[in-house]
């Protein structure tokens, strides 16, 4: 009778713990959604981020965009040997950090990220017609996509790996 009491009573102690168990992982989550939740709440409503839709939006034209690069035989050979995975992560990413989302981007800057790869101009126009086209595709406002396409732009002689030009007076 004795044994029986000491059983039970350890099945109860066992569900408390598989209780409390569950309750503190809700809890880590719960903190951890709210974190991210008021981690957005300081996205800048007049960046890119925001006017495009968040990472959301971001994402979608970032898995767009890879489906017409890959498909252009003039340029899609610079991903053959690469995680594609990994580099579709990798870059909305880097899109959401510099289009001025909440989370800072923590890759290689441009320079050191294309330094290996021999990047031609007309390359550089292929890749940056298709996020035009992709951005077109989607709908994104004429002023927005052109004040992507000029950051774009300014990124030139850090992926083509050349000097900076001077800027135009």
């Amino acid at each position: 009778m004795h044994l029986k009491y000491m059983f039970k009573s350890l099945k109860m102690i066992m569900k408390k713990i598989k209780e409390l168990t569950l309750l503190a992982v809700l809890s880590v989550w719960a903190v951890s959604s709210l974190s991210s939740f008021a981690q957005d709440k300081k996205v800048d409503p007049e960046s890119i981020y925001a006017r495009l839709g968040g990472q959301v939006a971001i994402d979608a034209a970032v898995d767009i965009f890879y489906k017409k690069v890959l498909a252009d035989d003039s340029v899609n050979y610079f991903f053959e040997d690469i995680s594609m995975k990994a580099q579709i992560r990798k870059q909305k990413e880097f899109l959401g950090a510099v289009f001025g989302g909440p989370v800072a981007w923590q890759g290689k800057n441009m320079r050191e990220a294309h330094k290996n790869l021999d990047i031609s101009e007309e390359e550089f126009a292929a890749i940056a017609g298709h996020l035009s086209s992709t951005l077109k595709d989607l709908k994104v406002a004429s002023d927005l996509h052109d004040e992507i396409m000029t950051l774009v732009g300014s990124t030139k002689d850090d992926v083509l790996n050349r000097e900076k030009t001077p800027a135009k007076e």
